[in-house]
């Protein structure tokens, strides 16, 4: 007994400490852009929501489907009826206690509706392609999103480690400013500026850092993910290594979208969607033709009364007449009956018997209903011009963001450009102040603004790498690559 104790105890550790494992290195994670973007596509509350309406449509249409098939009904009762009742199998009134049931079959098919039925099907299919392109279009413009936030993490990273090696760099200088005063190369209130510069940086580092927490709270927020504190991303300086996208002609982008981008196709959807609703609603103008067929039958346990013949004395002798000259009685013989109780037939042999059918036509021509089949076929009319106007302004809203984004990526290109060119001025400005420095031929404040020059330069650097980055996927996605083949 004691040692099956200890081997449970040692099971129950070692399974403990395997999870606490998996934990810890699930913790320490580090997700990729595209681990973030799969991971949202998949968790995100209005995505899932999207899909919900997508089987709600699924639903739609499949009963738009079964309107187009006959209908099929079954029906039974049972009854016990007391008192003066009609017999339902003699139809006979009698007062009595008896047990009833009856069995329905009705099958229903509506031949001609005005083609509504038909209709209704074709509608049901295009709401779902428009579900999911307004499905295509939420994981869209999440993928965009949670890139953005990615990229808005890799900046403030980015920030972070140039100001930290800015400080280290601070603080050599700081030693070697002392050094410089005490062989009297230097006055102190060099020391002091340096030393000023250095707080200066600690605090710049400190709101770097904040920057980076924030960032990363913002993340796993859109990702759902609570353990804010452990979750971080891949440090990857990713590189700009194909700017050749940004040259292609605007009319090409433009194109290329109308063509792809679901904003367009939603659009185009909302006007069949429409129109099939007027082509319904003017349906309801025609008669209505349907067929129908029943079958029915009953059993009843009541008894029933019925004459019959007295086997032991079959005939009886009742006078019809007299004859008039003589007097005579003119007699006849009858068949003697008596009136006996019958019990029920057997339960299946009543349902042959007592079943019947029927079959038949039906027809329903609309005359009069108060304008209502004319006033919906107006506002359904309205509704298709609406759509259609709003499939214009889809249109023009596109080739405008289009356009806006072709222009933000030129515009983030050149910025990026500059920035570049400003870093390469800066470190050969610093290089010289620094030089000038260490011999003693300049003071530290003018060193300390030149090195505040330089980190400013690869701040805005930083800055201008991952916004031309990020608009440049923007405008790969107007031109119809997926979020999951973006690579950055």
């Amino acid at each position: 007994m004691k040692n099956t104790f200890i081997c449970m105890l040692i099971l129950m550790c070692s399974a403990f400490a395997k999870a606490q494992s998996s934990t810890i290195t699930a913790t320490q994670k580090k997700w990729t852009l595209r681990e973030c973007v799969e991971y949202a596509l998949e968790n995100n509350i209005s995505i899932k929501q999207s899909e919900l309406n997508l089987e709600a449509v699924e639903a739609d249409k499949l009963s738009a489907l079964g309107n187009m098939l006959p209908s099929l009904n079954a029906s039974s009762s049972i009854s016990e009826n007391t008192g003066l009742s009609f017999n339902p199998v003699t139809n006979n009134a009698q007062t009595t206690t008896f047990l009833s049931v009856t069995g329905r079959i009705n099958v229903g098919y509506n031949l001609f509706d005005g083609l509504r039925n038909i209709r209704q099907l074709q509608r049901a299919k295009i709401s779902e392609l428009s579900s999911q392109y307004r499905l295509d279009k939420m994981k869209d413009d999440i993928s965009l999103f949670v890139a953005n936030n990615y990229l808005q993490i890799l900046t403030n990273k980015a920030n972070l480690e140039t100001l930290t090696a800015q400080n280290e760099v601070t603080l050599e200088q700081v030693e070697r400013t002392e050094e410089l005063i005490e062989a009297g190369q230097l006055p102190r209130g060099d020391l002091l500026e340096i030393r000023a510069q250095n707080a200066t940086e600690q605090q710049q580092i400190i709101v770097a850092q904040n920057a980076v927490t924030i960032s990363k709270v913002s993340l796993a927020q859109l990702l759902l993910i609570k353990d804010y504190e452990n979750f971080d991303i891949v440090d990857s300086d990713f590189e700009i290594t194909d700017e050749s996208f940004a040259n292609k002609p605007v009319g090409e982008i433009i194109a290329a979208a109308e063509d792809n981008r679901s904003e367009v196709r939603i659009a185009e959807q909302d006007v069949e969607l429409a129109e099939k609703d007027l082509q319904i609603a003017r349906g309801a103008y025609y008669p209505t033709i349907g067929a129908f067929f029943g079958y029915d039958t009953r059993y009843t346990d009541a008894t029933s009364f019925d004459q019959r013949i007295d086997q032991d004395n079959p005939f009886r002798t009742e006078q019809i007449g007299v004859v008039e000259e003589t007097g005579q009685s003119v007699v006849g013989q009858f068949p003697n009956t008596q009136t006996v109780i019958v019990g029920a037939d057997p339960f299946i042999e009543q349902l042959y018997q007592n079943d019947g059918i029927g079959y038949g036509f039906s027809l329903s021509i609309p005359i009069f209903n108060g304008f209502s089949v004319r006033s919906n076929v107006q506002r359904n009319k309205v509704n298709v011009k609406r759509a259609e106007f709003q499939l214009e302004q889809a249109r023009l809203d596109l080739e405008s963001n289009v356009y806006q984004a072709y222009v933000d990526v030129q515009g983030s290109r050149k910025s990026y450009e500059a920035a570049k060119t400003a870093l390469e001025s800066q470190e050969l400005a610093y290089d010289y102040a620094k030089e000038r420095y260490d011999v003693g031929l300049t003071n530290a404040f003018d060193f300390s603004q030149s090195k505040l020059r330089l980190n400013n330069a690869k701040i805005n650097l930083n800055q201008a790498k991952f916004d031309y980055l990020f608009r440049l996927k923007v405008l790969e996605l107007y031109f119809g690559i997926e979020p999951n083949e973006i690579k950055l």
